[in-house]
């Protein structure tokens, strides 16, 4: 027997590394040094810093995969995997510098993996990082054929005077929320079992999704915040605060931006829940608290700022095609949101 017997085809791996290498390429900054195929991406750090801080962090895509595979489209879900990473990043006010993908799989399947990879690329793209590097893991008898999973891990920096930790928040600071592009990339477990109980196909188009079928809704990939809110801290824009909104919605991710004895008081009434999260709540008779505390429902990141730069940064980032709204201000409280569901 051979290793091809058990299921694993290393030919086909290495095929597959040679397909995507443009792809990884096509990412490079001027910092990468080598290229793809070492035991090690190296990366060296830019100038200019005096006192350079790493940040890192790693996600995952979750159960939004099953949606993907189900359908067989696999050109999104790399674009949710470094979103979810270089937004993490980006609240300490880190610009992201590589990232590295971990895909596993039960067998290697060159086109569908290309595609998730050629997401993976258009995400680090679109985040300014380079994807240095990952690993391809064919497990046969652990995964399904046609079922993979990924992981990611990626790296910023950050000058330590312009760390963003919660102690630059002051009582009076106005959150700004900045708007999702659907439900990104948590609360997918719920997605699939309201679609599966009520019996709905993915192909439907329900009135309230304006067109588009389920599965269009719900694989839209997650919003990257990373140039603009990178450009507008350059522009000047005194940002105290930042937080991406993700499982656990605002409730549990909102206050973790906040510096010690404080809260943010939300007027629920300050923006338009899209048509998404209210076609969920209805199909699956979910509450109003389980909605808040599972779902992003239309907000992807929140910036704090001070009650003067409210204006400029709404309009900021509405120029950017992000839109923007005041959702609360900073109050002396206990890390939590107040006024959510009144």
């Amino acid at each position: 027997m051979d290793y091809r017997d058990a299921g694993v085809d290393v030919e086909a791996g290495r095929a597959f590394v040679d397909q995507i290498r443009n792809l990884v390429h096509s990412t490079f900054r001027k910092e990468v040094l080598g290229g793809l195929g070492g035991f090690g991406g190296c990366f060296q750090l830019p100038g200019g810093f005096r006192e350079p801080v790493l940040v890192s962090g790693t996600d995952g895509v979750g159960t939004k995969l099953k949606i993907a595979q189900v359908l067989n489209r696999h050109d999104t879900v790399g674009i949710d995997l470094v979103a979810m990473c270089v937004n993490d990043v980006l609240t300490s006010g880190a610009e992201p510098l590589f990232f590295l993908d971990y895909l596993a799989t039960g067998k290697l399947e060159k086109e569908q993996l290309t595609e998730v990879v050629a997401g993976i690329a258009s995400g680090c793209k679109q985040a300014g990082c380079a994807l240095l590097g990952g690993e391809t893991a064919e497990m046969p008898g652990f995964y399904q054929v046609g079922e993979y999973d990924l992981a990611g891990f990626c790296v910023g920096i950050v000058e330590k005077s312009q760390m963003l930790d919660g102690s630059q928040v002051q009582v009076g600071d106005v959150a700004i929320a900045l708007a999702s592009a659907g439900v990104h990339s948590n609360g997918l477990s719920l997605v699939r079992k309201i679609v599966s109980d009520g019996g709905f196909a993915w192909s439907e188009r329900p009135e309230l999704l304006g067109g588009e079928t389920i599965a269009e809704a719900f694989l839209t990939p997650t919003r990257i915040y990373v140039k603009p809110v990178l450009a507008a801290r350059q522009a000047g824009l005194d940002i105290h605060g930042m937080a991406h909104i993700t499982g656990g919605g605002l409730p549990e991710n909102l206050p973790r931006c906040l510096g010690t004895g404080q809260a943010i008081k939300i007027n629920p009434n300050s923006w338009a829940i899209p048509p998404v999260f209210k076609w969920l709540a209805e199909a699956g008779g979910v509450s109003a608290e389980a909605m808040y505390n599972t779902f992003n429902m239309g907000i992807g990141f929140v910036l704090l700022v001070s009650p003067q730069q409210v204006e400029q940064t709404i309009t900021y980032f509405e120029s950017q095609n992000i839109p923007a709204f005041a959702i609360g201000e900073v109050i002396t409280g206990d890390n939590s949101l107040v006024g959510l569901l009144s």
